[in-house]
């Protein structure tokens, strides 16, 4: 594809097919994205289409279910039968879905559940039904993205070197030994009446560049103008046409004719396309670096693994070194001082810290011990670590941001419908201006309506027109107008990627730089998220034990994390137990948003906020009016036990705030967004945090859909509104704000309600985000004033404009060089944001990421 026209004509092609739901065609990475009804339509026919539209396609994946599937090279199976009995011993396995057989190739591809078997069951199978003869391993990977542009590439670099093999010639031919007396003779010797030598050469060299090595452009304008539209090739085709045969007719008019002189433009033609196919070469060379940042993530993967084999109480029997892509879940892997971990999971033993900086961004190795989670394609760094696999091959951490990074690249940003609504129109306005250009330069020389001397010496008045018809044809160019926001979307989301950022597309990234305000939840957003207990007042005489007893077992039973800190600060009280049994708890209810009540120790116990004590009738005395007040003034949230109807005692719990909160708040502020906090949390809790970061704004008591209807409100005020919150109860805000921000992901990188996901926590990530947005964007209005500027003052030069006054004018082929290096140097503007470092001023805020013991 060379312009936004043949991407255009291919999503047309492909949304007119039946069951076709959803057609996505990205003209920079040259990849289209197709939802569809299986059982309506064929991943072949869907293939049929683009080729039809006048493409070559080739199939890259088949979405969900490429993601549980394998396919194995089977050697020494000679016959069907023997293929037979190898699929009749993999069907019998648990968790085999679905087979497929290529006898041709000896391959076999297999769906299956990952939880019930792997690609090492397939292989030992294999192996052993055939008493040794069949041996398997994984099918060499095919056309891959990588070496598909590779092979583009070297397309382009080979049919540049040939052209150059023939234009060469021509252009010393024509500009240089002309010029050499002795030489010039030579050439100008005649052959049959005024047919010379030189131009029987020129015709015999630039032939092969016309319609062997430029063939691909024939090709592409009768595809294009078959489905009724004109993209790059069409004006390619019309120029070197118009140029190499007006040079035939030239010259076989002179071989006819005893007194005509001709002049011909062989020159122009070969050179033209020369010069194009470099314009290409450079372009799609350029465009392969906009998505290295895809590359460099699946290189994260290493391709062995250690595996052991444990007998029953954990001791290694057994070490293997194996290819990653066989490990199967729950294997046990070894993983030494600077490897490559290959898949995620937990620790089983040992201690080490694990650089985690090219998933996360987080530059600090982090400290792993039993029982912490590891993300795949990170680097151990200190000391060996045994590691239970739980996530593999596509459903890895990795493969979901790989996949992802994809995903944003194929969406198109909103603005990329300029670029679209001008290419409808663009290619035929051009045919018109270059064919008006012609017939204005041809009829004001016959009409005299121009000097004479005006016309250069070897030419004649329609020799000049037909110069400035072509020059104006060739150096249009809707490519760089095409190629101005993909590109830039690419590197921007593949940046954003390699800090942690993960940005869903343009939409995303066109919305995030247009942000206003900001509404940051409170809890594991503005704070850590890992509440502790930090003070606990009795009101009624009771031992501290029995009092924790009794709220523990209510408290265990939620999934609240203020629940959670009760539970963990109870278990303090029974330190002789790691995982002490609590009493029974009957009649256990729930109240969201309030807190829980149950029946322990036949005693009614509720644990919750002063709502829940208010409804329930339960007198709140002036002593606890007052711990409640003091408690919310230190920023603290405070939970209400009462027992039997009576209340007992107040608990306090802190969240501490997150490091440098302060900071990237006031950052904000400079950066003209308003911050406002959302909270589920009671007022005084909630003011208490916000004065402290220096929020003015607070919503508290705010249960998780009226947090999407404040969100509504201020863009109903014409705010543009940002949400950030940890993903999980803030979904319906993140769904209704603008750009919705999932912060602290971790490996859950797939929150679906985002659009932009921090897989860290820091706080400064939102900064990241919406500057790097920010320089996206400027970039992409600097691609297009380029690209149209380029076009606006481009055309009338190529038209001659200003040839009267200064007699400057534009050969065709240099016009045609211009017109290449238009779309490389947009490529390059986007290539410049991969050096993009986040605002210096940040560089001074102690922003890091604090673990609660």
């Amino acid at each position: 594809m060379t312009c936004t026209s043949c991407s255009t004509t291919v999503e047309s092609a492909l949304q007119s097919l039946p069951g076709v739901q959803r057609a996505q065609v990205a003209l920079a990475t040259e990849e289209a994205e197709i939802r569809y009804n299986p059982n309506i339509l064929t991943s072949t026919q869907i293939l049929e289409a683009v080729e039809d539209s006048g493409f070559e396609a080739t199939l890259i994946s088949t979405g969900e279910e490429d993601r549980c599937k394998i396919h194995l090279q089977v050697d020494g199976v000679r016959t069907e039968s023997s293929m037979r009995i190898i699929g009749d011993s993999l069907q019998a396995l648990p968790g085999v879905q679905d087979m497929d057989f290529d006898l041709e190739l000896n391959k076999v591809s297999l769906s299956y559940q990952p939880d019930l078997t792997g690609p090492r069951n397939f292989i030992e199978v294999i192996e052993s039904t055939g008493s040794g003869r069949y041996k398997a391993k994984i099918f060499p990977e095919g056309t891959s993205r990588g070496s598909h542009r590779g092979e583009e590439i070297k397309k382009y670099y080979k049919s540049f070197l040939w052209s150059l093999v023939f234009t060469i010639p021509v252009f010393l031919l024509s500009m240089v030994f002309m010029y050499i007396p002795g030489i010039k003779h030579g050439l100008e010797t005649k052959i049959v009446n005024m047919l010379n030598i030189g131009e029987v050469l020129r015709w015999i060299l630039s032939t092969p560049v016309q319609f062997i090595i430029g063939r691909r452009f024939y090709v592409g304008a009768y595809k294009a103008l078959r489905h009724g539209s004109a993209n790059m090739d069409v004006l390619i085709a019309l120029g070197t046409n118009a140029a190499y045969f007006y040079s035939v007719y030239s010259v076989l008019r002179a071989a006819t004719s005893p007194n005509f002189e001709s002049t011909d433009f062989f020159e122009t033609s070969s050179m033209l396309i020369s010069f194009i196919l470099l314009g290409k070469y450079l372009e799609v060379l350029a465009k392969g670096k906009t998505s290295d940042a895809i590359e460099k993530l699946m290189d994260l993967a290493p391709e062995t693994a250690t595996l052991l084999t444990l007998d029953g109480e954990g001791n290694v029997l057994h070490e293997e070194e194996i290819d990653s892509r066989l490990i199967q879940k729950n294997d046990v892997m070894k993983i030494i001082p600077g490897a490559k971990l290959p898949c995620d999971g937990f620790v089983m033993w040992g201690q080490s810290h694990v650089n985690e900086s090219m998933i996360t961004g987080e530059s600090r190795p982090v400290g792993k011990r039993k029982g912490d989670l590891v993300i795949g394609g990170t680097v151990n760094t200190n000391g060996v670590l045994h590691i239970k696999a739980k996530k593999v091959g596509s459903e890895s951490a990795l493969a979901q941001i790989v996949r992802l990074v994809e995903s944003a690249q194929m969406a198109k940003a909103p603005v990329q419908k300029l670029a679209d609504r001008i290419s409808k129109f663009f290619v035929p306005l051009v045919i018109f201006l270059s064919f008006s250009t012609w017939l204005a330069w041809f009829l004001a020389g016959k009409l005299n309506r121009y000097p004479t001397s005006w016309i250069p010496s070897s030419m004649d008045s329609f020799q000049l027109a037909l110069q400035f018809g072509i020059s104006v044809m060739v150096i249009a160019c809707p490519c760089a107008l095409g190629l101005a926001t993909p590109t830039a979307v690419m590197v921007g989301t593949g940046v954003g990627a390699s800090q942690g950022v993960l940005i869903k597309g343009g939409h995303a990234l066109e919305s995030a730089h247009k942000v206003n305000c900001i509404v940051f939840d409170k809890t594991g957003t503005l704070t850590v998220g890992k509440p502790v207990v930090v003070n606990t007042r009795l009101l009624k005489n009771m031992v501290l034990t029995d009092f924790f007893e009794l709220v523990a077992a209510a408290e265990v039973n939620s999934e609240h994390p203020l629940a959670k800190a009760v539970v963990e600060h109870a278990k303090k009280f029974r330190q002789d137990e790691e995982n002490p049994v609590w009493p029974e708890a009957k009649e256990f209810e729930s109240i969201t948003g309030h807190g829980v009540k149950a029946l322990v120790r036949n005693r009614e116990v509720l644990v919750g906020n002063k709502s829940l004590m208010v409804d329930r009738d339960i007198n709140i005395s002036l002593d606890a009016e007052e711990i409640l007040a003091e408690t919310e003034g230190l920023a603290q949230t405070g939970i209400l036990v009462s027992i039997d109807k009576e209340l007992v005692g107040i608990l306090a719990i802190s969240d501490p705030l997150k490091p440098g909160a302060k900071e990237v708040i006031s950052f904000l502020k400079t950066m003209k967004i308003r911050s406002i906090v959302v909270t589920g949390d009671n007022w005084g809790t909630a003011n208490s945090i916000a004065k402290e970061v220096g929020i003015d704004t607070v919503i508290a008591e705010a249960k998780p859909e009226h947090k999407a209807e404040k969100v509504k409100e201020l863009q109903a005020a014409g705010n543009i509104v940002a949400m950030v919150g940890d993903g999980i109860n803030d979904s319906p805000a993140l769904v209704a704000a603008d750009v919705g921000m999932a912060i602290g992901a971790g490996t859950d990188i797939a929150v679906e309600a985002a659009d932009i996901v921090l897989m860290k926590s820091n706080l400064e990530d939102v900064i990241t985000a919406i500057d790097l947005s920010r320089k996206t964007f400027f970039r992409i209005r600097l691609n297009y004033i380029w690209a149209l500027g380029y076009n606006i003052m481009g055309i009338p030069i190529a038209a001659g404009v200003l040839f009267p006054g200064t007699g400057f004018r534009l050969p065709p082929w240099i016009a045609g060089a211009a017109m290449a290096a238009s779309s490389v140097s947009v490529v390059c503007s986007s290539l410049l944001l991969k050096n993009y470092k986040r605002p210096k001023q940040m560089d001074t805020l102690a922003i890091r990421g604090i673990t609660v013991e």
